[in-house]
């Protein structure tokens, strides 16, 4: 028999079709009271399939007696319950480095957009206004000084893209990587006051809430940008709203936010911020890699005993 999966969410079409070719898989988001069928048939499942951005509950996780292994989609796990899964000896599935390049990508993107306000211009030119007048003046980017919090995988990617840019990099982690060739700021007010661009790809989570302060934003300055495409955890939004507003910093650019995808109208209204729907990794060629990953971290746990990325 194949092992039974529980699907939290609607899936990518690609990873759909290859879970329902080799386990037998319930979706859990079709019934009318999740929590009443997990009471009468949790039991039933080894496997569950879900996000990054749902994770597990711990209700849902309690429920499901006879779990595993969890697969999930995306790099984040601040929704997944760690702690629990390794108290209990289930496997924790993720998809790293696949993502890598296209979130980089992102990221410095933002950079590109946010200095020179290439979609700005855009909206200035389809106004018609450029009929009045020429485009006002916007900031370079090569050869400025690039501030990453969090030289992780994608954060290491970050910094090689800047290279193109013969920016200079400095980061900022809980502790300095030896392998790293850029300079480490022990404080991350010391990387802003540094920086004319800070770009976030650290984790979420309660360690790293509104890591990105009323005060690292003044430390950055009239002239610096934001950049952020971790997890709107990571900025207080409301100090960056009021941040933007007085002009204490030049501009911000955001993948991601605090209440996702309900977006401040606030920040909707500055035009000096570039907004994107959390799209960072969704190109067809990386959405394509992470639900392949998410497959084949299951056949690995029920062929072998465990998952090929490990997030526990």
């Amino acid at each position: 028999m194949k092992p039974r999966l529980l699907q939290h969410a609607s899936i990518p079409p690609l990873l759909d079709t290859e879970l329902n070719s080799r386990y037998d898989v319930h979706p859990l988001w079709q019934e009318a009271d999740p929590q009443a069928f997990l009471a009468a048939r949790g039991a039933e499942f080894s496997g569950y399939v879900t996000s990054a951005r749902f994770g597990v509950e711990p209700a849902t996780l309690a429920a499901l007696p006879n779990l595993k292994v969890i697969s999930s989609f995306g790099v984040g796990t601040d929704a997944l319950p760690l702690e629990a899964a390794r108290a209990r000896g289930i496997a924790v599935g993720y998809t790293p480095d696949v993502l890598n390049d296209c979130v980089a990508d992102t990221a410095f993107g933002l950079v590109m957009d946010v200095a020179r306000r290439f979609s700005a211009a855009d909206r200035f030119v389809r106004r018609g206004d450029w009929l009045q007048g020429q485009y006002p003046l916007t900031t370079r980017v090569s050869g400025k000084r690039l501030g990453i919090l969090g030289l992780g995988r994608i954060g290491q990617v970050v910094a090689k893209r800047a290279s193109g840019f013969d920016m200079q990099v400095r980061y900022h982690n809980r502790r300095p990587n030896p392998s790293v060739p850029y300079a480490y700021e022990a404080t991350l007010q010391g990387l802003a006051e540094w920086a004319d661009f800070l770009v976030v790809v650290s984790a979420g989570g309660p360690e790293t809430r509104h890591l990105v302060s009323a005060d690292v934003l003044r430390a950055l300055g009239p002239k610096g940008f934001l950049v952020n495409v971790s997890r709107g955890s990571v900025v207080d939004e409301d100090a960056l709203i009021e941040a933007l507003e007085q002009g204490a910093i030049a501009g911000a650019g955001l993948d991601v936010y605090a209440d996702e995808p309900r977006v401040p109208e606030r920040l909707c209204s500055l035009e000096q911020v570039v907004l994107l729907p959390h799209l960072a990794s969704a190109t067809h060629e990386t959405r394509q890699a992470m639900a392949e990953l998410v497959v084949r971290n299951l056949d690995a746990y029920f062929s072998a005993g465990q998952v090929l990325a490990d997030a526990a």
